[in-house]
């Protein structure tokens, strides 16, 4: 039986274990009761999944999650949680939390326990680690089906966005290559407790069987677009040359551009992820 469907129940929770939303952590606990389900509708869990949720906090989507998963793992680094998640989850057999900083968990240990399930990710982010956590299991080769996440509106936006707009950078060509990005809801401030100075939204990455572009070197090709962003302003030329990360010489850089047909005076903000494996190609070969 459900006992945090109010935001009331969750409060109620909080209170009778003494936690308190830690700044350290990120923490703001969602309680809106529509914005949950949202969630678990929109990761499409069933019975044949294993959930990692990444957070849980007291635990109103966990026990969610748990309600329609074959398996939940939830990975909680604050152990003034921990108590509040046994008491909601106690009587559930097919929940185990862990007490861990996510960003030191080792995943591959964590999906190899149940094999036979699909393998999801859902979480209410922690904003201040948001695109390490993200770009740590894209680039985790574990065949997760997808990712659905509460994040700041402003990082889902650059999650889905192209060339020529301000959020374009290495996120966005980082999730495009693994997944197809979609916005599921924007989620306002007063549905969390304490409430965030932003907005938020949920985005729902599904993981493609085989990336979109094909690219003689992966890691290459992400040095070449991490270096490319670092200093926005410069032309790729410039931004390549002076990158500890790839030294690419300026004169080996515009001649690959010119190869593509590109301006060799382009900035790396201009070019699609298509151009980017295209460019990594030319400098490797």
């Amino acid at each position: 039986m459900a006992r945090l469907r109010s935001k009331g129940a969750t409060m109620d929770l909080v209170r009778r274990h003494n936690i308190t939303a830690r700044k350290k952590f990120g923490q703001n606990f969602l309680t809106d009761d529509s914005v949950l389900d949202k969630i678990v509708e929109a990761a499409g869990v069933c019975d044949k999944d294993h959930v990692i949720e990444i957070g849980p906090g007291p635990g109103a989507l966990t026990e969610r999650l748990a309600e329609h998963a074959g398996f939940v793992t939830a990975i909680e680094i604050d152990p003034q949680m921990i108590p509040a998640l046994e008491e909601i989850l106690g009587d559930k057999d097919n929940v185990r939390v862990i007490c861990a900083d996510v960003l030191k968990t080792d995943m591959g240990a964590i999906a190899e326990k149940i094999p036979d399930k699909d393998l999801k990710v859902v979480a209410n982010l922690p904003y201040y680690i948001t695109t390490p956590i993200v770009t740590g299991l894209l680039e985790s080769g574990i065949r997760y089906k997808s990712i659905t996440v509460m994040v700041q509106t402003e990082v889902a936006a650059r999650m889905q966005t192209g060339p020529g707009s301000k959020d374009y950078g290495a996120l966005s060509l980082a999730v495009q290559y693994y997944s197809k990005p979609e916005i599921v809801t924007d989620v306002p401030p007063e549905a969390f407790i304490p409430r965030p100075g932003v907005g938020s939204s949920v985005i729902r990455l599904d993981l493609y069987d085989k990336p979109p572009v094909s690219v003689s070197d992966e890691a290459l090709m992400f040095r070449i677009i991490k270096a490319s962003f670092m200093q926005r302003r410069k032309t790729l030329q410039n931004a390549l040359k002076n990158n500890p990360d790839v030294r690419i010489p300026a004169e080996k850089t515009s001649a690959a551009l010119q190869q593509m047909g590109a301006d060799p005076m382009i900035r790396g903000e201009a070019l699609t992820l298509e151009q980017f494996a295209q460019f990594t190609d030319l400098i490797k070969g």
